[in-house]
Order: C-alpha cells, then structure tokens, then sequence
C-alpha cells in the first residue's frame, strides 16, 4: 500500500493555459486527490530570463497572478513559490523530528564510549608548570598499583583471555619446578651400581660385615647437589614472568614515549640485580643441606625400617608421589582435560580426541567430558613418561607413556602417544603425572652410561650380603630424599618470592620515582608523541561535538512546531495507474478491411469519396477549427465520421476499397487521433512538476 505521506504535488506554467481553462478541480484536490495535496507556481519564462528579471520581481508577479485570477484568488494563500517553501521546510523539519530518537541515541552512546577516555583530558592544561609533575607522580603510582594488582591478583577488572603474572608464577612453583625435580632424579640401576661401589671402596680390601653409613651420606650429597640445577631453573623462569608483567604494565605509560623506555630499564635493572641474591641464596640452601645429614629426623625410616624393607622388591620410585598419602578410596581426581591419543589414530585413518580423568592410580577416558561412555582405564603401575620428537607435519605437541616391565600399555600398543595443543598443556600434565606417581624416563638418551654399566656389569656380580646392603642404602636414599625434595620444594618458592617479588615491589613503591627524577630532566620524560597529541586533540574536538550536538536535537525537540499527517485520501487511481496505464490515442488501429465500404442509404446523397493517399498525394488538410462531426449513416464506426473535408477530385473510383497510407495508418484512424488530441487539449496545459517522494 502506497502511503504518499510526502508526497506533494506542483502544478507549474499556470500562466500559459488557455483563456476559459484553469487547474482549479486539481490545486483543490479533486481530481487526483494527494495527501498532502498540490501547490501552483508560477515561473519565470525565457523571456524574463533573457530580460533579466530577478527573483524578487518574480515571486511579486506571481503573487500578483493568483491574487487578480478569478479561479486561484480563494486559494493564493495556498499558492506561491514562497508557500512551497515553506510546505517544504516544514516536511523536513517533521521527518528530521520523527528520526531524531534514533539519532540521539546513536550520539549518546558514542558520547558515554569515549567518555572515560577523555576525563583524563578535560583537565589538561599544558600552561601549567606543575602539569608534568602531577602526571609523572600519577603515572608512576599507576604502574605500581598495576603491577601489584597482575603479581598479587585483584577481584575488579580481572583478566578472562590469559594469566596474569602471578597465575604464570604459581604454576612455576607448584607445577614446573617439582617437574624439574623429578626430571633430574637417578636412575634406578646407575643408584644401584653407585651404591654397591661405594661400599666397595668405603671397605676396601677388606671384607665388610655391615652396612657402612659413609656410603649412604655420599649418595645423598651427590643427589642433593642435582637440585641446583632445577632451582636455578625455576629463578629464571621467574624473573622472565616479571619482566613480561612490567612491560604489559608499562603500555599505559605509551603515551610518553621516553618515560616508559626509562621505567621499564630501570625495574629491568634492579630485577637482573636482584637475582645473583636470589640464586645465591638459593645455593646457600642446597649448600646448607648437603653440610648436614640429618639421620635424626622425624621422618627418616632409620636402618632398622631399611633393613625390613630391603626384602621387599622395590616396583617404583615413591619419592614425592602425593598418591601414598592418599586416604584408601584412592579415587581422587588429580586431573581432566581434552587429549588426542596420536598413534592409534594413526591406524585408524586419524587421531581422535577424548575426556581423560587422572586420579592417583589409573587414567581413565571417555568418549565426551560427560564421562557417560568409559572407553578405557589404564592402570599406574610400572608406568613411566617420556617426550616425543614433534612431526614437522603435526602441529601438536605429543608425549608417551609406556611400560617399564615392556608390556603393552594398551592393547597392542606398547606406547600411549598423546598430544596437546602447546607445549605448556603438555608440562602442566607431566606435572600431574608426576603426583600421581608417574615418573619420566631417565634411560632414553644415555647410551654411553648403558654401555659402560653393560660393560662393567661382567667384571663383577653382587654376592647376597652386598645385594641386601645396597638395598638397604637404597631405602635409606630414598627415605632421606624425600625429605630433602619436600623441604626444597618448600623453601625455593619462599626464596625467590622475599628476595626478588616482595623486593621489586618495594623498590617501584619507594625508589622508583626518585630514579626517574635522577635519570633525565622531567621535560624529556614528559615529552609526549606526536600521535598522542593529535589523538588528545581529536578526542576533546570529538567530545565537544557530540555535546553540541545534543543540545541542538533537545533544542528542536522543544522549539520546534510539529505539524501532523493531513488524513488520507482515496489514492486508488494511483494503484490503478501503477497496475494499468491507459494507452495512448494514437496507438488505436482499427481492423482492415478487405472489402469496399457500403455508400449511405440516405437520401442526401452519396458522400465524398475518401481520396486514397498515393505516392504523390499528402494527408487530408485539417480543418482549424472543426465543427460538430455528424455520424455516417448506418455506420459502425464507434469513434464518429471523418470531418467534413473541401472536395477535390477524386483519384479513384469510389469502389476502390480504403488504401493504408505510408505509415501504416488508416486515414480515420489519423481522423481519430487528431480528435483526441482537440479535446485532450486541457490536459497539456499542466503537468506535475516534480515529486519528493520518501
């Protein structure tokens, strides 16, 4: 349906109608109704142009036209081009008023995002002498409190896409660094033989008759020592954590580009400062330990307790697996997540992803993380992990499991191959393994100490009472190390966090802003970027704008005359037109006809013969002012006789049927068309200017 609630209409060349003939019926609205109705105007001609009549003459003449003509002078009011314009303008204002709410909320909601941003503007004044100061004090408080906010945690604008620096450094203490540990464990056979040929040379050329506590004091100092490799390790892991938080925390200070390369040299400085103290403190402790064996602890089995033991078979490694300590149940889960079993999949025709459950005796998975559909449980025991070489056609990250008894792990399959999506999943399961007691392999890539203990293992065999002691000391190791690895574990993570954490915190609290002032002129540090005063500048022009902006909508919604919809009309003819046009007069044809036309019957005589148009004869002449046409007799024809014409001699006999003329056209169908045009006079003497349709 066709609203037409813009529509206007404009009638033009009123002046050039015909004497008796007017556009009244439609400047009223009666013959094609619009809703909003038709405006007449009156423009200048050529003539006036070339005479160069200006505008004001024109609209003066043209008032007076509808003023002194005696069918517009009760509408001029309503006429004009003055009156359009004003029609106009108020169409305007109305549709600018009934789109201004989406506007106005379209401007508010810009206004209310850039809001926050520009309050650290609106009070910038770059007169100002203590302007600098304020800011780099301000500053320097920011980075501090963002700093403790990434190290420390906070509850307000927490951070959902990745850890913070703190997160990264608790999962360094709590699952890189016992990783560490256990990766540099001893193996199992190089313990035994270091064992047996300790008391071998503790005895000498003599013959021992017991187990001698010189060589369980060199095996314990030997495998204390190995820890200063892992705890170095977890230092440095560390303070790459911290310097990747400062340097986050000094993205806001981008906007000044020299004060935030200062800032962030300086923490860098006093971190690399900070951490000799760290890592020799943390080789005082693993030095404190090796200087003192303490067989009185609390904890430590004793030889009595070694000595039952030593006659039990010794299956796996127990050092730091927290799963001994669990309650009977046993079944609580360490850990779950997606993996890819790699290597099945590769028979399959593709790897295939599943839920896996670890607890502290078996890794279970199942179809989806419902944990509806068990496919698989894997029991512990006798379970080691090692890495696998990553495909250069695989973009994961894959590690193993296997049997150290060669057994299969599952089904056919003597190793589990699964994959991670990166590197940090791949420890952080390792991690997990090892509490459940899963330790990894030690025996892979140490070839020349196989040979050497395949080579050695001929030149001597252990007699029974030199196997009972090594199993004895090997208890005791065992016994003592755990100990040691729970106190270190401990101790390593309350190091680094006094001496490095605690103390670059204090340093950015106290120090920092005092080496700022020392390092460089505060105009320097202060000095922004190019690109941040023009992003200020714009910013501020943005934000006045839009207040502007604002104020002028609410002044027109206040101000401004609202004039409503004039009701609607019956623009049927509209659709109708839109649907059927009407054709055109001229494109009438009548049927030929193939035989002579009957002559009249009356009694006044037969009528002139129609010439037919030849080569050499032209159209009938028009008449100039035509009379009534009188119908032919007992004629047919719906659309009346020909004009009466001047007679001229006849060309042909009056038998001779109609000719078609040049064209194509009958000669009453040109009569036809010549009549419609007389009367249709009317109709060209206006015509719709123009249209604003919406």
């Amino acid at each position: 349906m066709v609203s037409c609630l813009r529509t206007i209409g404009v009638i033009t060349k009123l002046d050039l109608m015909d004497e008796g003939t007017d556009a009244r019926d439609v400047l009223e609205n009666k013959l094609l109704p619009l809703r909003r109705g038709y405006v007449g105007v009156v423009n200048r001609s050529q003539k006036d142009i070339d005479g160069k009549k200006d505008i004001k003459a024109a609209m003066l003449a043209e008032r007076k036209f509808f003023l002194s003509h005696p069918a517009y002078r009760h509408i001029a009011d309503r006429m004009g081009t003055p009156h359009l314009q004003k029609v106009l303008n108020q169409q305007l204002t109305n549709h600018i008023r009934d789109t201004l709410p989406n506007f106005r909320n379209k401007l508010q909601g810009q206004l209310l995002s850039i809001e926050h941003e520009v309050e650290a503007y609106k009070n910038f004044k770059p007169e100002d002498p203590t302007r600098k100061t304020k800011a780099l004090l301000q500053m320097v408080q920011q980075f501090a409190v963002d700093f403790e906010k990434r190290i420390e945690g906070s509850g307000d604008q927490v951070d959902t896409l990745e850890l913070s620096g703190g997160a990264k450094i608790n999962r360094i203490f709590h699952e890189r660094f016992p990783f560490e540990i256990v990766k540099m464990e001893f193996n199992e056979k190089e313990l035994r033989r270091e064992i047996s040929y300790a008391i071998k040379n503790i005895h000498g050329i003599r013959t021992g008759l017991f187990t001698p506590d010189m060589a369980f004091e060199a095996i314990v100092k030997k495998q204390i020592v190995k820890l200063k490799g892992p705890s170095l390790k977890s230092v440095d892991l560390v303070i790459q954590e911290l310097i990747n938080t400062v340097k986050k925390c000094t993205k806001k200070l981008a906007n000044f580009p020299r004060l935030c390369e200062e800032t962030e040299r300086i923490v860098a400085n006093h971190i690399r400062e900070r951490e000799g103290k760290t890592k020799d403190q943390v080789l005082l402790l693993i030095d404190i330990q090796v200087s003192y064996i303490n067989t009185n602890h609390e904890d430590f089995i004793g030889f009595a307790n070694a000595q039952q033991r030593s006659s039990q078979v010794h299956k796996k490694n127990t050092i730091g697996n927290q799963g001994t300590n669990l309650p009977p149940s046993r079944q609580i889960v360490i850990r779950k997540g997606w993996l890819t079993i790699s290597n099945i999949g590769i028979m399959k025709g593709g790897s295939k992803g599943y839920w896996f459950v670890l607890t502290a005796e078996s890794l279970s998975w199942y179809k989806d993380d419902e944990e509806k559909e068990k496919k698989y449980m894997l029991p512990l025991d006798n379970l080691k992990v090692r890495d696998v070489e990553k495909s250069f056609m695989s973009s994961k990250h894959i590690f193993a499991l296997f049997n150290t008894e060669q057994r299969n792990v599952y089904k056919d399959y003597r190793f589990l191959e699964l994959a991670c999506d990166s590197q940090e999943d791949v420890d952080s399961w390792k991690a997990s393994l090892l509490r459940a007691g899963v330790y990894p392999d030690k025996s892979l890539g140490n070839n020349k100490t196989e040979n050497d203990e395949n080579g050695q293992a001929e030149n001597f065999s252990m007699d029974p009472q030199l196997e009972r002691q090594v199993e004895t000391i090997r208890n005791l190791v065992d016994s003592y190390m755990s100990i040691i690895n729970k106190c270190i574990r401990d101790l390593i993570p309350k190091t680094i966090m006094h001496l490095m954490i605690n103390n670059v915190k204090d340093f950015i609290n106290s120090e920092l802003l005092a080496q700022l002032y020392s390092s460089e002129d505060q105009n320097t540090l202060m000095e922004e970027s190019a690109e941040q005063a023009q992003r200020r500048d714009e910013m501020l022009r943005m934000y006045q704008a839009l207040k502007e902006a604002l104020v002028v909508i609410g002044d027109i919604n206040t101000a401004t005359t609202f004039t409503p919809a004039p009701p609607p009309v019956d623009d049927s003819w509209i659709q109708h037109s839109r649907r059927s046009p009407p054709p055109s007069p001229t494109t009438q044809r009548r049927p030929t006809l193939s035989a002579p036309l009957p002559r009249p019957t009356s009694g006044r005589g037969p009528a002139p013969a129609i010439p037919s148009p030849g080569p050499h004869s032209g159209a009938p002449p028009v008449p100039f002012r035509p009379g009534p046409l009188p119908p032919f007799p007992n004629s047919s024809d719906s659309f009346g006789a020909p004009p009466q014409v001047p007679s001229r001699p006849t060309r042909a006999p009056p038998s001779v049927p109609r000719q078609l003329r040049s064209d194509g056209m009958f000669f009453n169908d040109f009569r036809d068309s010549w009549h419609s045009m007389i009367h249709g006079s009317f109709t060209s003497k206006f015509s719709v200017s123009s249209q604003l349709q919406e």
